[in-house]
C-alpha cells in the first residue's frame, strides 16, 4: 500500500515550517541576548563607579559637587573643577569643529572635483584611526609652543573686546582650556565630518537639481534643501563627536595643564575628570581614590546626559517632520 504522495508533501512542508519557528525563536533570542548584554555592561559600569565612590559621593554629598578644592592631603575634595573644565573643553571642541566639518562636508559632496572627493575624504577618515596618545604629544611638542607665540596677540587684540576680553586674559604659556579645546576639536573633527558628508550623499539628486534649475546657489541648495533633509543625522554626529570630546582623555592630559581651578579664560591651565583619573589614579588610596573613582561615574553622569539631550532634539525634529 502505497503512501499518498500529497500528505508526504504537506508533512515534509509543516516540519520545515517547525523547523523555521524554531530557529526564528533561537535567532530572536540571541538578538535579545546581545541587547540585554550591552544594557547588562552599562550598568555594570554605571554601579560600579558608584559603589567605587561612595564614600565621597554619600559622605560629602553636595560638597563634593558644588566644591572646586581638591587637596588629597586634608581628604578635602571637589568636583567642580574637573566638571568645569571637562564642559568647557567639550565646547570649544564644538564650536571648532562643527564649522569646520560642515564646510569640508559640503566641499566634498558639493564642489570638490571628483578625483579630490576620494584622497581628501580618506585623509581626515585616517584621522581617526591616530591614538589619542599621538595626538596628545604633538599637542605638547608641537601645538603648545605654536599657542604660547600666539597668545600674547589673542590677548592684545580679543582681550580687548568688552565681552570677550576675560576669555583671552592670561599668560602666554601655551598650556589651557583653548589648547586642549582645539587639540580635541583635531580629534573628533573626522567623526562628524564622515557622519555629515554620508548623510549629505544621501540627499535625492533631484531635489538639488531641481533647486538649481529655478536658479538657487551653492549656499541655497545646502540650506534650504540638504539641511533640512539631513538635519536629525547632522545632529546625531555632532553629539556623537560631543561624547567622543568629553570621554577624551591622554591628549588632554598632555595640553591641559592639570590645575584644579575655575577661571574665566581660556588661556589658563585647567583640568578635566578623565585627565584627573589618569594623572593620580596610580598612587590614590582610601578617600582619594574613592574622589577619583566618584568623578568617573560623574562623567558617566555627564556623558549620560547629553546622550539624552540629543535623543530629545531627535525625536522633537522627528515630531516637527511629522507634523
Amino acid at each position: 500500500m502505497s503512501s499518498n504522495p500529497a500528505i508526504i508533501e504537506t508533512s515534509r512542508i509543516d516540519r520545515r515550517s517547525s523547523a523555521d519557528a524554531r530557529h526564528d525563536a533561537w535567532f530572536r533570542r540571541l538578538l535579545k541576548a546581545c541587547a540585554l548584554l550591552v544594557l547588562a555592561a552599562l550598568l555594570g559600569a554605571a554601579l560600579s563607579t558608584l559603589w567605587g565612590g561612595r564614600e565621597v559621593l554619600f559622605g560629602q554629598g553636595l560638597h563634593f559637587l558644588t566644591s572646586d578644592a581638591w587637596n588629597p592631603v586634608t581628604d578635602d575634595y571637589g568636583a567642580l573643577a574637573p566638571i568645569f573644565g571637562t564642559l568647557v573643553t567639550s565646547v570649544v571642541a564644538l564650536v571648532i569643529a562643527v564649522p569646520l566639518s560642515f564646510g569640508i562636508a559640503l566641499f566634498l559632496t558639493e564642489i570638490a572635483p571628483t578625483w579630490l572627493r576620494g584622497p581628501v575624504a580618506t585623509a581626515i577618515e585616517l584621522l581617526a584611526s591616530i591614538p589619542s596618545i599621538i595626538y596628545g604629544m604633538w599637542g605638547l611638542f608641537v601645538f603648545v609652543p605654536f599657542m604660547a607665540r600666539i597668545e600674547p596677540g589673542l590677548s592684545a587684540t580679543l582681550g580687548r573686546i568688552p565681552l570677550l576680553g576675560k576669555l583671552f586674559d592670561g599668560p602666554p604659556i601655551g598650556l589651557g582650556l583653548l589648547t586642549a579645546g582645539i587639540v580635541l576639536a583635531v580629534m573628533i573633527l573626522p567623526f562628524i565630518c564622515s557622519v555629515m558628508r554620508e548623510v549629505f550623499q544621501t540627499v535625492p539628486n533631484r531635489l538639488k537639481e531641481s533647486s538649481y534649475a529655478l536658479g538657487s546657489t551653492t549656499w541655497e541648495v545646502v540650506w534650504d534643501i540638504v539641511l533640512p533633509y539631513t538635519r536629525s543625522a547632522v545632529i546625531g554626529g555632532i553629539f556623537l563627536g560631543l561624547g567622543r570630546a568629553l570621554g577624551e582623555t591622554m591628549a588632554v592630559t598632555f595640553v591641559l595643564g592639570n590645575a584644579y581651578n575655575i577661571t574665566s579664560s581660556l588661556l589658563m591651565p585647567g583640568t578635566s575628570i578623565s585627565s584627573s583619573i589618569a594623572n593620580e589614579f596610580n598612587e590614590a588610596v582610601g578617600t582619594h581614590r574613592s574622589a577619583l573613582i566618584a568623578l568617573g561615574f560623574l562623567l558617566f553622569v555627564v556623558t549620560f546626559v547629553v546622550l539624552l539631550i540629543s535623543r530629545l532634539m531627535l525625536r522633537q525634529l522627528a515630531r516637527r517632520e511629522g507634523a
